[in-house]
């Protein structure tokens, strides 16, 4: 069996994030461009002395599919590496997946990875 880990992060934990995966033997990731917000709202920024409000912050969404044996300590290495200790530091999910097929060669299971 495999999980899906599914992070919202902080757009400059990026680099700290996949250096962490990469350390946990994880070579496969989705990276996607995101705004959203938490149970947090609106709040504000100061840039170049003026105060913003962000209602929909930029965030980063991580997808990565790892054997259900990697799962805690892939997802110890994403909750480690994006926490800054402030509000707004994100979210991470687990969804089972069942199979996963490398479509040029038709293996499947882990060597599909």
């Amino acid at each position: 069996m495999f999980v899906r880990i599914v992070a919202y992060i902080r757009p400059h934990k990026l680099e700290e994030v996949k250096t962490a995966l990469v350390a946990e033997g994880v070579t496969g990731m989705t990276v996607t461009d995101a705004r959203g917000t938490g149970t947090g709202g609106e709040r504000s920024e100061w840039f170049r002395g003026k105060e913003h409000v962000i209602s929909l912050p930029p965030r980063i969404k991580l997808e990565v599919i790892v054997p259900d044996a990697l799962r805690e300590q892939v997802i110890e290495a994403i909750v480690n590496s994006a926490r800054t200790g402030r509000e707004g530091d994100g979210k991470v999910f687990v969804l089972p997946e069942l199979d996963v097929i490398r479509i040029r060669t038709g293996e499947r299971g882990e060597s599909a990875l």
